[in-house]
């Protein structure tokens, strides 16, 4: 008898596989999709491994197979194994991050009635039991959703639970529906060769003009031709083309159509240029890499490109790509947000032209569905997404490349893993045997001192190229905006940049005006009584948005009018404070009335196509003012961006995390890199009320090195990674008490576990309120562990439900 461990598609699983029998007669390989029997369930499964002995005494058989070819090749699996020990996640969940577009077919469960139902024994029941059965009679059989939409949920189920426990109803399960298939399409194609179709059509001229127009139509086409396609360029209906099939002229039939997220856009090749010589130098080491690891060859596998903005890093992860695939080999472009996707991906793909796939969440499920599959097939050189695209399927994996790699969106913050996307690209590297290149300006600390370490090898790109005479990067002007305020000058904008805008747009240049903030006013406040609008389910202020005129919680987007009258002592003093991108927006239109405005953030970048289209407004000139949150500050190249303000640079500064002088850093060094990237060379003005904060003045003379030094001082000082490690614990519940008691409770317990073990230089944070004490309707304690390895020590540790465990968090916030 053979038998293999499965992952299982149930929460009940956690972190363990389950073993089961493989019948006689089925072939079962290491990353294949199974279904399983799980309690009274049929489940989804993934075979991790083949076992010679089971791990326990009495084994189910696997029912079958869902799909022939594995889904998951071996270095996947060991990459879903790695990701639920280092996480500390269920193990499903990490397989599932590698698996199919919409596969995940969930168990829902269902209630029917006995063959037989005496009604002796339906006397005595309740009513909730009674409106249960009725249903059920009524229906025949009802979803466990709708029993519970009727009667709440806890009513519901303890009513259900009753009543199958005296055999009155059954429980059942069922899968979902099956999410995304292959798209089929009816199309058209010649059942005769082209030459006899031309005479066929001359023919039908005179009597069938449109039948005529059809044969001639096909005749030049050298695939088959979408029906959509051919009714819309010719007009014609369905009967013309069934009196051609008629005919035994032309074929219709439905055909596989691939939903290409790059179709309709126009790509032009293009062919790399010169390299620098700091260029080249980069790009030599990573050759020369490449070479040794496909020949299985050691060699630095990993590489830190910090070069300043604007110094033709892409083009190298170009030329690096171009040589993978010269060498067999393929690769994985990473990019922190999705709106840089549509500008790097043009460029990408005028290099590779047709080689390129794009992976990210803003695709339809049937095109993420669909790139999967051709990814797996091996259709493309080069992948690239946001941090999702590190689990495409690409084969035959040789360079794996992270753009803005000091970037948190990395970093899965919301479920299950929550994985940071560099270090599962490092795994993976090791794993795959590929090369793995870091790229940013501004280098994340830790990243920064492995490479000085010598874990990485460290490759510099210190000036900017830019084409025509060359830029150099912009000069920086920090204003003082206590100084503004002794000047009497109550505008947002300063002085400065008040005469720097006028005479950007004087000279048909374009402006940037950065502000990491969204909506109008951040708080509105009753100047009677002081009381502050706040979220009824986060503890949060309401910011007010002028589109809709409402208050706007931006953590759970609950909305509410904005009120006449203050709802505590109802005087009609209210003031709107703070200010976001809508308000900078309304003080930039009164203050230049004919520049023409562009906002770009999240309230204004809802559509699918929503980047792209103003990205092609600021291309083309039709802006002369952009203004936006923090997906501006990066990856944009737009030659006539000469000036860059920074309305205000404290916005980020001042929050209890250690690392919001990085951040800050970071920030403004990559906002400030927009301006200058043309021959017009470029200008940044950052307004700030602390001038002298050394991030502010680093990010000022472009010295990355200055505040690195500074910064690591500080960690070193204060115990902060890269010299520990931390793990966040975060407890919720809608009783507060009840969060403080378990944050208690399970603070002795890690303290008592330290000592038993004698851990050294371990120690816990806590416990206190979350920064946001209340988020959607739930209180939050947490604890911060920070030791040598404290995940190591937690994964011993039973975590009770309610807890959500981040290792190695990226804020604290």
């Amino acid at each position: 008898m053979r038998y293999a461990a499965v992952s299982v598609n149930s929460p009940a699983a956690q972190r363990r596989t389950f073993s089961y029998a493989v019948p006689p007669g089925l072939s079962i390989d290491v990353g294949q999709a199974v279904w399983v029997p799980f309690g009274d369930k049929v489940l989804q499964g993934i075979v991790l491994e083949p076992e010679q002995y089971p791990a326990v005494e009495e084994t189910r058989d696997i029912a079958g197979v869902i799909e022939d070819r594995p889904v998951l090749s071996t270095s996947r699996v060991s990459l879903a194994r790695w990701l639920s020990e280092h996480y500390l996640s269920p193990l499903f969940d990490a397989v599932a991050l590698m698996l199919p577009p919409g596969f995940e077919r969930r168990a829902i469960p269902f209630i029917s009635s006995p063959p037989a139902l005496l009604q002796r024994e339906v006397s005595s029941l309740t009513l909730a039991q009674r409106d249960v059965l009725d249903l059920v009679l009524r229906q025949g059989k009802v979803g466990l959703r709708e029993v519970e939409k009727k009667l709440g949920k806890r009513k519901a189920q303890a009513a259900i639970s009753q009543l199958v426990g005296r055999g009155l109803v059954l429980r059942s399960y069922e899968l979902e529906p099956v999410k995304v298939r292959p798209k089929q399409e009816l199309c058209l194609s010649l059942a005769i060769d082209a030459d006899r179709a031309r005479q066929e059509a001359d023919r039908l001229r005179r009597r069938a003009v449109k039948q005529s127009a059809l044969l001639d139509f096909l005749a030049r086409q050298t695939r088959p031709v979408p029906w959509t396609q051919v009714r819309q360029e010719l007009g014609c209906d369905r009967a013309v083309a069934r009196a051609l099939a008629a005919g035994g002229l032309i074929e219709l039939g439905q055909v596989e159509i691939k939903r290409d997220p790059l179709s309709g856009q126009k790509i032009v090749p293009s062919q790399p240029p010169t390299l620098t010589a700091a260029q080249e130098a980069a790009l030599g080491s990573i050759r020369s890499s490449l070479a040794q690891a496909t020949k299985g060859r050691a060699s630095p596998s990993v590489f830190l490109l910090h070069g300043v903005t604007g110094s033709g890093k892409t083009e190298v992860y170009l030329q690096a790509l171009a040589e993978a695939a010269r060498l067999g080999k393929r690769g994985i472009v990473l990019v922190p947000e999705i709106s840089l996707t549509p500008q790097t991906i043009e460029r990408f793909a005028s290099r590779f032209p047709g080689r390129v796939a794009v992976f990210h969440s803003r695709l339809s499920l049937g095109e993420q569905f669909d790139e999967w599959q051709r990814i797996r097939s091996g259709d493309f050189d080069v992948v690239i997404g946001s941090r999702s695209a590190i689990f495409a399927p690409q084969p035959d994996l040789g360079l794996i490349i992270i753009d803005e790699e000091h970037e948190w969106t990395y970093k899965q913050q919301d479920t299950s893993p929550r994985y940071h996307a560099r270090d599962v690209a490092l795994k993976l590297a090791e794993l795959s045997g590929a090369v793995v290149v870091l790229g940013s300006a501004t280098p994340d600390v830790e990243t920064f001192y492995r490479a000085k370490r010598g874990d990485y090898c460290l490759l510099q790109l210190p000036e900017r190229v830019v084409p025509g005479e060359g830029s150099p990067l912009p000069r920086v002007e920090v204003v003082d905006l206590r100084q503004e305020l002794k000047a009497g000058n109550r505008s947002i904008f300063s002085r400065s940049l008040s005469r720097a805008v006028a005479q950007a747009l004087a000279g048909g240049e374009q402006v940037i005006l950065f502000l990491n903030r969204r909506g109008a006013a951040t708080f509105v406040q009753c100047r009677s009584c002081g009381f502050v609008l706040r979220c009824r389910r986060c503890d949060v202020a309401l910011a007010h948005h002028f589109a809709e005129d409402t208050m706007v919680c931006h953590q759970c987007n609950y909305r509410t009018p904005v009120p006449q009258f203050c709802p505590q002592c109802s005087s009609g003093r209210l003031k709107f404070l703070g200010m976001g991108t809508q308000k900078l927006e309304q003080e930039a239109s009164d203050a230049f009335p004919s520049a023409r405005l562009l906002r770009w953030d999240s309230d204004t970048a809802t559509g699918r196509h929503a980047h792209e289209e103003i990205l092609t407004r600021l291309r083309e000139h039709r802006a002369d003012i952009l203004i936006g949150t923090q997906m501006i500050a990066k990856g944009l190249d737009l030659p006539l961006v000469t000036l860059v303000g920074v309305v205000s640079a404290d916005t980020g500064l001042n929050l209890p995390d250690f690392r919001a002088g990085e951040r800050t850093f970071q920030l403004l060094s990559q906002v400030a890199g927009r301006a200058g990237r043309g021959p017009l060379g470029g200008r940044v003005i950052i307004q700030t009320y602390s001038p002298e904060h050394y991030a502010v003045e680093a990010a000022a003379r472009h010295d990355y090195s200055l505040f690195y030094e500074r910064e690591l001082a500080y960690r070193r000082q204060l115990g902060n990674p890269p010299f520990t490690r931390l793990v966040s614990l975060v407890y919720s519940n809608t009783n507060e008490g009840r969060c403080q008691r378990e944050a208690d409770r399970m603070k002795r317990l890690l303290v008592e576990e330290a000592e038993s073990r004698g851990i050294a230089g371990f120690s816990v944070i806590g416990p206190a309120p979350a920064f946001i004490r209340r988020l959607r309707g739930r209180f939050r304690w947490q604890l911060i562990l920070r030791g040598a390895d404290p995940a190591a020590m937690l994964s011993e540790v039973t975590i009770p439900q309610g807890w959500v465990v981040v290792i190695d968090p990226v804020g604290l916030v």
